[in-house]
């Protein structure tokens, strides 16, 4: 019994985790935007960026607010310069 409670809770923190990583966006850097384009073109749409930065899944990841000032959490590849995920 105690050792199915601790594959249950092994099962259920391994699927948090993996519920809380960002998304994959490229391989390699092999034609990525510059971060300072990038950045600028965000800007240019209206986007107010309080943090911006590379994840682990080599996707452009933005902390701030969109033109409407509400707050946002975005995920873009760096190379199509597409939202992949947002929160």
């Amino acid at each position: 019994m105690k050792a199915l409670a601790i594959a249950t809770t092994t099962l259920a923190l391994f699927a948090a985790g993996n519920a809380l990583a960002g998304p994959t966006c490229a391989p390699s850097k092999e034609g990525w935007k510059p971060e300072a384009d990038f950045k600028k073109d965000l800007q240019a749409q209206g986007y107010q960026i309080k943090t911006f930065k590379v994840t682990k899944g080599n996707c452009y990841e933005i902390y701030g607010h969109d033109k409407a000032g509400k707050k946002v959490e975005i995920y873009f590849d760096p190379v199509s310069g597409k939202p992949v995920k947002s929160q």
